[in-house]
């Protein structure tokens, strides 16, 4: 007892050694800073880059990475548990009392604890950024299947156009190929946009192995449909900018994108590539074309020399993408996917939005027809979401949307709008945060993707609304559902966007749930075990993706998830899953 009472003593004075230390330095930080003589800028008078500190100069100093608060914290704690320790052991020496060598072996065992946890904490987040460099570089996707001087692919002649695939609000989708010459079909073969490598995904639910050189058509063109942009090339690509963001370089690099479209520096984002977004190969305008089905699809949108009640202009934006199979409406309605297979497709949506909020774009409209599929070697689905065309990207605000009136656009797809979108009112100051309204639509379609119907569609008692309702009116996934699925839908699902994970730590949620179940068993879980088990991951994912001529969907995922990797967000996924795990 006299132990316990001694230590809790040395607990006692510790903290009141810290507050007579704190209590000389300013009220920032609680620790005084050193005063050096010289600039403040950290050079001597005249130094130049690189070049050796002056008289004058600040000394370099261990750990000179860190932010000041946190550098000048370390070191004054290192530096006070060294005295201790000195003081210590001079007590010691000394023949102090038992209850003297008590406190400051307290206070320094205390202080140490803290050292260790620092320098814990800086060898994870230095493993974490050497894995994510190396796994970024591997990331990269391939050069653009048609970024090749013998096809320029920039005019609507050079395309054969087959039957329509789909139709929205604003566009009309066709089935496309290149001519058939010796050239272009070395081309297609070379950048796989040939059919016949692995079953594809019939729209009506049937796998078919496709002869390998049964009539292709592998790319897809968007056409727009133009009523009020008039019909000049740069007034049509400046009012329809929001189809190009996820364009590539060259597919901007015709007549008209690479001058009206580049020069405008107010304009909108353009993301870089990541395999679970669209990316379009080629953008320019044409005259508009009668193609099959548009007397009886859309009329009302042709041109007057083409139909006369028609109201569109004459010229309009061609978008050509890669064709994929179906939609993920499509798919979800002839297949029935697995729990872990729904699993790493709901996974593969959070990547897909993490990366949006990565490059300050917020897609607004996302929905089961908004996303397509296509199949890997295995028959894992791959997704991808498309169709850009209400989406915020603007360079000026970022994610930030002033909302002073009703008539800023808050997006398409009302039903899966967040509920801090949806219920906002305008104002003199009035901003709309959609960093996480992405995220919280990808819970909404999780309900689909898992077999159930979206609570925010339909009607009758079941149906809710994201303005109105309360997170206990959720209706409950499967129970064939993972649990840490059902507690993540749920939290994606939290009305408070604070509350709310974002995308890039859902996604890690997701990534640990799936295949770093063991690493979360132990109760005191430590950095240094889960490095351990991020480089085995790193290595076990290298070497599946060079023995495989084709990376299955798992191992893609599992190099998205290294290439992101943060310390910071790994962390905040894990105490997630150990408080539901905790959770009764």
């Amino acid at each position: 007892m006299a132990v316990r009472q001694a230590l809790g003593r040395g607990l006692q004075l510790g903290r009141a050694l810290l507050l007579r230390f704190t209590a000389k330095s300013g009220p920032a930080y609680g620790w005084k800073r050193p005063e050096w003589p010289g600039p403040a800028a950290g050079r001597g008078r005249g130094q130049r880059p690189g070049q050796a500190p002056g008289p004058g100069a600040e000394p370099r100093r261990f750990g000179l990475g860190l932010p000041d608060r946190y550098r000048f914290f370390r070191q004054s704690v290192a530096g006070l548990a060294a005295r201790l320790q000195r003081r210590f052991l001079a007590g010691a020496r000394g023949c102090a009392g038992p209850c003297g060598r008590a406190v400051f072996l307290a206070f320094g065992l205390g202080l140490g604890l803290i050292e260790e946890k620092q320098a814990e904490g800086r060898r994870a987040a230095s493993a974490c950024q050497e894995i994510q460099a190396i796994f970024a570089q591997k990331s990269k996707l391939l050069p653009d299947p048609l970024d090749t001087r013998r096809w320029q692919g920039f005019r609507l002649e050079e395309y054969l156009i087959g039957q329509s695939i789909g139709k929205g609000c604003s566009a009309a989708v066709y089935e496309a190929t290149m001519p058939v010459s010796p050239q272009n079909l070395e081309v297609a073969k070379s950048s796989g946009l040939l059919p016949g490598r692995g079953p594809d995904v019939d729209p009506h639910g049937e796998e078919e192995e496709q002869a390998p050189l049964a009539p292709a058509f592998p790319l897809a063109i968007k056409m727009m449909w133009n009523i009020s942009a008039g019909s000049s090339s740069e007034a049509i690509f400046s009012t329809m900018s929001q189809e190009l963001v996820p364009a590539s370089r060259v597919a901007l690099a015709g007549e008209y994108g690479a001058v009206s479209y580049r020069k405008s520096k107010s304009g909108p984002k353009q993301l870089t590539p990541h395999p679970n977004i669209i990316r379009v190969v080629r953008a320019f305008t044409s005259a508009v074309p009668l193609l099959p089905g548009a007397l009886v699809d859309y009329p009302d949108v042709l041109p007057p020399r083409l139909h006369p009640a028609g109201l569109g202009h004459g010229r309009t934006l061609f978008l050509v993408m890669k064709n994929y199979p179906c939609t993920l409406r499509q798919y979800l309605r002839a297949n029935t996917p697995s729990p872990r297979l729904a699993t790493i497709m709901t996974l593969q949506l959070l990547e897909g939005v993490d990366h949006l909020v990565q490059q300050g774009v917020a897609h607004r409209d996302l929905k089961s027809d908004n996303i397509l599929v296509e199949m890997d070697a295995d028959g894992c689905p791959w997704l991808v979401i498309s169709d850009f065309g209400c989406c915020l990207a603007d360079e000026r605000i970022g994610l930030q949307l002033p909302f002073n009136s009703w008539y800023v656009d808050r997006g398409g797809n009302g039903c899966l709008m967040a509920p801090e979108v949806s219920t906002a009112c305008p104002g003199p100051r009035v901003v709309i945060d959609y960093s996480k309204a992405d995220a919280w639509a990808v819970g909404a379609l999780a309900y689909e993707i898992f077999g159930v119907s979206n609570p925010f569609y339909g009607q009758g008692r079941a149906h809710l609304e994201s303005r109105n309702y309360q997170e206990a009116q959720l209706p409950a996934l499967p129970e064939s559902a993972p649990p840490d699925t059902r507690h993540l839908v749920r939290s994606l699902l939290q009305r408070e966007a604070s509350k709310r994970p974002s995308a890039r730590v859902a996604a890690n949620v997701l990534h640990l749930s799936l295949w770093g179940e063991h690493i979360l068993a132990p109760k005191n879980l430590k950095l240094d075990k889960m490095v351990s088990w991020l480089l085995q991951q790193s290595a076990a994912t290298l070497l599946a993706d060079r023995l495989t001529e084709k990376s299955c969907v798992e191992t893609k995922m599992k190099m998205l998830f290294l290439a992101n990797l943060e310390c910071e967000t790994l962390c905040q996924a894990v105490l997630l899953l150990c408080s539901w795990r905790a959770a009764p």
